[in-house]
């Protein structure tokens, strides 16, 4: 009970004293009586004059034994102040104070500043997105259902039929409930494994699975390979240990990387940063020589094709005169393009309207003939559409980099759709 004396030379572990033991002058182990020692006691102002530390710690009790607000409840549960005092004290000193609201702000940024320069780890996604109904980022997430934090069907989503026909009678023999005990009990490790799978999920962050791919470009060519290999490993450890190890990894290509260079600087007989920088500077112009050499070579391919190098001829002076190159460079020796698709009697052509049915002349290929160009089943081009126009109308507007994202096919041939949604009025650019 306070007060109580605290030796101030024994210790550590800290020797503690009652009053009586300390006036009669108890010694105990390497404890003396002659020690120099401290009073210990709560009997202080801390953040006013009126209450004590042994106050403001009953104050804080009792909100938390009584919830804040019953101010009558805290009052009889402390004694020594009114309900008035009570809020009062607690409004002004732990709510309204600034110092308090400073200090947390303080701790904040001291944890974040702890944590800065480890590794990032893939957050569980609070409040993923919440696609309609069988769209294609429904599909995209396996069905999950945000708002009852579940999927539509469940990994192992038929195990609960063995259970359908079983039913423990009293009459049952010790070998007949005894088999049914084993079914049971292989539900349960079904179970078990359906939940396992669920929380490698939740843990990693993998609903939302473009923002994971998002996470993922921010590293190297050779980390995203890595990440690729060792993802079948993640499932064996947490998110933050993987990650860490992804990171670390990711700092050993960068350190190779950086020795690599350092040795090319050293080869060539470079011992300070001032010639390296004017290393880098001839080096790049040496790349962009060869480059041209590497242009001169294509444009004399060209030369022994009397149209091929015709068109480049054409070609270049719309450069040269600031317009936009209207003629594709072709070329007799070169890879011949794929000829239009044949639709007939493929699947989805029926469905396609008359507008884009119409061959027309004036603006090139429309619906069918965009499919027999880019070489694209009419069912898909359907589908397609549809994803697009639903993300347009949900967004208000779509660019192509959006579309490129929906729709996971060759980004040319993105491109082309997109253009002709966009030409015919079936969508509006963000």
């Amino acid at each position: 009970m306070e007060p109580y004396i605290k030796c101030a030379e024994c210790g550590p572990p800290p020797f503690f004293l009652c009053l009586q033991c300390f006036t009669r002058g108890f010694e105990y182990k390497k404890h003396q009586s002659d020690h120099t020692y401290e009073i210990m006691t709560s009997d202080f102002p801390v953040l006013d004059p009126s209450w004590t530390a042994q106050e403001e710690m009953a104050l804080l009790e009792a909100v938390m034994d009584c919830g804040f607000g019953n101010w009558q409840d805290v009052a009889n549960q402390m004694c020594t102040k009114t309900k008035e005092e009570c809020e009062k004290h607690y409004m002004k000193h732990f709510i309204n104070n600034p110092l308090f609201a400073s200090t947390l702000l303080n701790l904040k940024h001291a944890e974040e500043a702890k944590t800065a320069d480890t590794a990032i780890p893939f957050q569980s996604t609070d409040d993923p997105p919440r696609p309609t109904f069988d769209s294609l980022l429904s599909r995209d997430m396996a069905g999950y259902m945000p708002a009852r934090a579940d999927f539509i069907e469940e990994f192992d989503n038929y195990a609960e039929w063995d259970l359908r026909d079983i039913d423990f009678v009293e009459d049952d023999s010790d070998i007949l409930h005894a088999l049914k005990m084993a079914v049971v009990d292989i539900y349960h490790s079904r179970l078990k494994e359906r939940q396992r799978r669920k929380k490698i999920i939740r843990d990693h962050g993998l609903i939302n699975l473009r923002k994971f791919q998002l996470m993922e470009r921010r590293y190297p060519k050779e980390v995203q390979d890595l990440y690729e290999t060792m993802r079948r490993f993640a499932r064996i450890v947490g998110p933050m240990e993987h990650d860490k190890f992804i990171e670390s990894h990711a700092l050993e290509f960068e350190l190779r990387r950086e020795i690599k260079r350092l040795q090319e600087y050293r080869t060539a007989g470079i011992t300070n940063f001032c010639s390296a920088r004017t290393y880098d500077h001839l080096k790049k112009t040496r790349e962009e020589e060869r480059l041209k050499r590497t242009m001169l070579s294509e444009v004399l391919q060209y030369i022994q094709d009397s149209s091929a190098c015709h068109q480049w001829l054409r070609r270049q002076a719309d450069i040269d005169s600031g317009l936009s190159p209207s003629i594709p460079m072709t070329s007799n020796s070169g890879r011949r393009s794929a000829p239009p698709l044949n639709l007939t009697g493929l699947p989805g052509t029926e469905k396609l309207n008359e507008r884009e049915k119409e061959v027309t002349k004036r603006r090139g290929a429309r619906g069918a003939r965009l499919c027999q160009m880019v070489r694209l089943v009419p069912g898909a081009y359907l589908e397609y559409k549809s994803a697009l126009l639903n993300e347009c109308n949900k967004q208000g507007g779509l660019r192509l980099a959006q579309a490129r994202a929906l729709i996971k096919i060759d980004v040319n041939k993105t491109r082309k759709i997109y253009d002709f949604l966009i030409r015919e009025g079936y969508i509006t650019k963000a």
